[in-house]
């Protein structure tokens, strides 16, 4: 395998022993993990900035850190044929924490049978109780030490810090219609109905940079570099051996004497092996990439959740919508951060989760539901001129398969994402399930109290094909991609069960793109699990 990449030109930072790319939710865990070892030298790069700004921080803050080119990739979808020919806006974190200190902050381990799953193929260490320990040991949970909870740990988890009828309403609501209520998501089953834990500490965001990079980035064996754009990785003789990199216009090189890890995220890593040389062979030709080695899964088996906003007009009582009409409800929101760090400003993005079956042949809850206060046309637009709440369902276990693929030679070009949102009539089929559903709870007694009105998609649409098109127009991902670099006991896939690429010595991927199949909820605390065992596979192979 010959090297793919014009490093003799480029200046040298030295050697290390690990180079990680990416310090998002799963850079941060292993720049900590592994500079534990004080004989270990760690070099951590990061494309983006420092997270030292005020909307980091403050938990409402996402509203003004997505979208901008200081904190995001500001990435987009190709056209998605299941969503009426849109292009949707994919947010991704640039800067240290990566997308942990810009995503909607929601602690969420998914289901056991996720991880059983995974290691029914095959793939074993990665079961529900082979995993427990790695999320006990990354928590810091406000209830002190359990059997299902961890204290102590970088990764802080609480309670929400507000309060709005609207939601206790609809929770009750989805009683009546069978859903229980649950005050734990994170037990290995999160069927039910309650307030999402959150990762945020007395009112601040918590992401994986406050948890687990600034309490370490002293050690004298840990270098962070920031506005380190990774372009290639150094491939000789079939190994990985360093990463050539951009930083202020110029190109430098670093050293991996053990291990290159790309934690790059689920379109990031699959992006760099490809313009690196590993990928599909057809396709890295047809851009203008030289193949070290023609790896078909590299790119392939995206996977996110769709969600459907569906918004209810209500009557005679408050929310976010008319609470933040006027300058003084404004001031009083922003006083009352001020004062307490609570209310609107605290928020998470969602607040009540509500897990369900779509219907009775689900052995386990299939459908998420984000709920919250307010409503608005699209993310980022302006609240409604009425008092409304949004209750956004995704199918928690789409079939849909998507890719993500270079678009050429270019490590800076942004790649062609394609989710494929719908292209599996099973997740169609589903998604007509979970509008009826939120229709079925909208009309439960619990909330008659409101007089709820559904606004979108709107009552007028019945028949399916009418509906699957409204679906069309209103849904839009919920940021979770995964699964682009495949882990597997398969020869096709892109990483082993230890998440070493197939057939290159020196290199592991680890972060959420290594998800043979989406987990059963928000993806940040399960890549901060993959992260945690990657770090401990890599130190005892390094022994």
């Amino acid at each position: 395998m010959a090297a793919t990449s014009p490093e003799g030109s480029a200046e040298s930072l030295g050697a290390f022993d690990y180079v990680i790319v990416g310090a998002g939710s799963a850079g941060c865990v292993l720049a900590n993990r592994l500079s534990a070892r004080a004989d270990r030298r760690v070099l951590l790069l990061e494309a983006g900035g420092d997270d030292r700004l005020f909307w980091v921080h403050v938990p409402v803050g996402y509203l003004y850190t997505q979208g901008k080119a200081r904190t995001d990739w500001c990435l987009r979808t190709e056209p998605e044929a299941g969503l009426g020919g849109r292009s949707l806006n994919y947010p991704r974190g640039r800067l240290l924490g990566g997308s942990s200190a810009i995503n909607g902050m929601i602690y969420m381990r998914g289901q056991a049978a996720d991880y059983d799953g995974w290691r029914q193929s095959g793939l074993t260490g990665w079961g529900w109780d082979d995993v427990l320990p790695l999320f006990l040991r990354s928590e810091d949970h406000h209830g002190g030490d359990s059997p299902l909870h961890g204290k102590g740990g970088p990764l802080r988890v609480e309670r929400q810090r507000l309060h709005w009828p609207i939601l206790e309403a609809f929770r009750e609501a989805a009683a009546q219609c069978g859903i229980p209520k649950t005050d734990d998501f994170n037990t290995g089953d999160n069927l039910g109905g309650g307030y999402f834990e959150v990762n945020q500490k007395a009112g601040l965001r918590w992401s994986a940079a406050r948890g687990f990079l600034r309490p370490v980035m002293k050690r004298p064996n840990l270098t962070v570099i920031t506005g380190a754009q990774a372009e290639r990785l150094i491939l000789e003789e079939g190994r990985a051996t360093g990463v050539l990199f951009r930083r202020g216009g110029r190109l430098q090189r670093a050293e991996a004497r053990a291990e290159v890890i790309v934690a790059a995220g689920s379109i990031g890593s699959p992006h760099l092996l490809q313009v690196s040389g590993i990928g599909p062979g057809a396709a890295l030709k047809a851009n203008g990439v030289e193949v070290a080695l023609d790896a078909p899964a590299v790119g392939a088996n995206l996977q996110d959740h769709l969600q459907i906003r569906t918004v209810y007009k209500v009557e005679g009582r408050h929310t976010l919508n008319s609470r933040a009409a006027s300058l003084w409800g404004r001031a009083m929101i922003a006083l009352e951060y001020a004062a307490r760090r609570t209310g609107p400003m605290s928020m998470a993005p969602s607040q009540l989760g509500v897990f369900a079956r779509s219907d009775g042949r689900q052995a386990s809850a299939n459908l998420e539901y984000h709920v919250q206060p307010l409503s608005l046309d699209a993310f980022g637009a302006p609240l409604h001129p009425f008092d409304a709440f949004t209750a956004s369902v995704c199918n928690l276990r789409p079939l849909s398969r998507g890719e993500v693929m270079l678009k050429g030679p270019d490590p800076r070009m942004a790649p062609a994402i394609r989710p494929n949102y719908l292209s599996d009539p099973a997740d169609r089929a589903v998604a007509l399930e979970a509008v009826a559903l939120t229709r079925r709870i909208c009309a439960a007694p619990a909330l008659a109290a409101f007089s709820p009105v559904e606004h979108l998609p709107g009552a007028e649409v019945t028949s399916d094909d009418e509906m699957l098109a409204a679906i069309g127009r209103i849904a839009t991902t919920i940021f979770h991609p995964v699964g682009t670099c495949r882990m597997g006991v398969d020869e096709g896939s892109a990483v082993d069960g230890a998440l070493r690429v197939r057939r290159v010595a020196g290199l592991r991927v680890a972060d959420a793109s290594v998800m043979p199949t989406i987990t059963s909820g928000n993806t940040h605390a399960p890549t901060v699990m993959i992260a945690e065992k990657a770090a401990e596979m890599i130190l005892e192979a390094g022994r």
